[in-house]
């Protein structure tokens, strides 16, 4: 027990301010939830999801842009015509029920490793982001080192589990060498797990490469350490550079999201059931084929999920429907035996306003009551995906907590004594010193260290700080406190030899890729 939590159970309104303002960057593990799961659709209601999905890939087909896939499929005895691949749903049962339900992410800090599935969940932050709103506020292209930043700030917050790969495209370098410097700082900056580029088959061949040289080929065999993500061409089209990159990952036996791209009502039908079918048939065509590559290999059940405005063309977030898939894409994984990924506090906002909060707020509650195992997207999302905010970041990784405590459901373990301290109060008192309120107060109710709950007078008194002053306070304060999990020092000189070679190898191009 640390001295300021054992002097603020002594009692005290400074002792226990000094332990709500006190760092702790220790990681929370893996959430185990511990309420229910919506379930939305009946028995009845899942079957007809699952017969439409695979009456889809019995009759109309997936396309597989990729002459390896193609030549995989025949021999796994598919139907295929050109490019075209129909898939027995008899094939498809055997081949998804050979997926994993859950494993243990090893990270490079044993003590972070996480156990994965079931009822487990692990919060990731948000990936892709073209531009950054800065510790100032201000929106602009990232570099290198804003990338290092965010990396820091995954590290030290406890309920983001990852610190996932390019949460902003450091646009400072060379975009053939970036997966390598990506991959480098998720590793350098943190010892929590952390995501793989997937944006070229090679790519993640170097992303496999590194790991290899961090973890040892034998950890690797044993257990994921890296997590890639494929996204589906919807409607029905997996392509060359996310197979190859999949089956780099696959190989080695390190999970990846099969993740359809879903603009709910322009690459699906403006429905949201028919619209899951048609996400179901994507997501299986490629959990499948991940079986084709290597029989018992973990995969998990992915798709990023947007609602499309009728009026503009332009991709919503926390939209109802988005809720309401969710609920579903969950129960379809569930009844199929796979863990799977969603997006989670997603912000169409072009500022960290109360339209962010709401969106991220709607969907966060959705994507925990759905049984989310794999919760990407999780901090600084906004600008439908083309920024990440530093502020937002800091807040959404705080909402985080807050949502793990929620999803735990209650605790029971002092009930007795609780009960007790009600016998002890008695009418007309208060618990404010009583001993259980003394030994139980920094857990009892989850304290926001962003949100202002004081009267209207010491808000202005303080100096009417809004929310995003005090996020990018927070995070000023959090980079000044890190201190950098050190890489074993071979390890490190074996990485920075390995991206001094690959850079020399491959030819400097300048163009954009992105994931979701």
């Amino acid at each position: 027990m640390n001295d300021v939590i054992r002097t603020a159970r002594a009692g005290g309104r400074g002792a226990r301010r000094a332990l709500r303002s006190a760092p702790d960057f220790d990681m929370w593990p893996s959430l185990k939830r511990g309420i229910p799961e919506c379930e939305v659709m009946d028995p009845a209601r899942v079957e007809q999801i699952d017969d439409a999905s695979m009456s889809i890939l019995e009759e109309v087909g997936v396309i597989f842009r990729d002459e390896i896939a193609l030549a995989d499929w025949k021999r796994a005895g598919a139907k295929v015509v050109g490019e075209r691949v129909y898939l027995d749903r008899g094939l498809v049962r055997d081949l998804i029920s050979t997926i994993p339900s859950g494993w243990t992410y090893r990270a490079r800090n044993p003590e972070r490793s996480l156990p994965f599935g079931g009822k487990q969940s692990i919060f990731v932050p948000m990936t892709g982001a073209p531009f950054i709103r800065d510790l100032e506020d201000v929106r602009r292209w990232p570099t290198i080192g804003d990338l290092n930043t965010f990396h820091k700030l995954a590290h030290m917050s406890p309920a983001l589990h990852s610190t996932a790969h390019h949460i902003v495209e450091p646009m400072d370098l060379k975009v053939s060498h970036r997966h390598l410097h990506i991959t480098y700082s998720s590793m350098k900056h943190s010892d929590k797990t952390f995501m793989g580029m997937t944006t070229s088959g090679k790519n993640a061949e170097d992303v496999m490469a590194m790991c290899e040289i961090l973890f040892g080929a034998d950890v690797m065999e044993e257990t994921p350490v890296t997590t890639g993500n494929c996204n589906g061409n919807s409607p029905l089209v997996w392509d060359e550079t996310m197979l190859s990159a999949m089956r780099a990952f696959v190989k080695r036996k390190q999970p990846v999201l099969c993740s359809p791209f879903v603009l709910g009502g322009a690459n699906t039908p403006a429905s949201v059931a028919p619209a899951v079918a048609q996400l179901n048939a994507e997501a299986l065509s490629a959990l499948a084929y991940t079986q084709v590559i290597r029989k018992g290999a973990p995969a998990i059940y992915g798709h990023y999920l947007s609602t499309v405005s009728m009026k503009s063309g332009a991709p919503m977030a926390g939209t109802p429907e988005i809720s309401l898939m969710n609920f579903m894409i969950g129960q379809m994984a569930r009844y199929y035996n796979v863990p799977w990924r969603t997006s989670n506090l997603l912000g169409g906002a072009k500022t960290f306003d109360a339209q962010a909060g709401y969106e991220s707020a709607m969907t966060m509650n959705a994507v925990l009551h759905a049984g989310a195992n794999y919760i990407w997207h999780s901090a600084g999302w906004n600008e439908a995906g083309m920024h990440c905010s530093i502020a937002k970041f800091v807040v959404d990784a705080e909402m985080c907590q807050m949502g793990y405590r929620m999803a735990e459901g209650p605790r029971w373990d002092d009930f007795d004594e609780a009960m007790q301290a009600v016998r002890d109060v008695g009418p007309g008192g208060h618990y404010l010193g009583h001993p259980h309120t003394l030994e139980n107060f920094e857990r009892a109710f989850f304290m926001p260290k962003l949100f202002d709950n004081n009267s209207i007078e010491q808000w202005q008194a303080e100096g009417s700080v809004e929310i995003t002053q005090r996020a990018l306070a927070r995070a000023k304060q959090l980079l000044a406190d890190y201190e950098e999990p050190k890489l074993d020092e071979g390890i490190d000189e074996a990485l920075l030899d390995y991206i001094a070679r690959r850079e020399r190898e491959i030819p400097a191009v300048d163009e954009l890729n992105t994931e979701h």
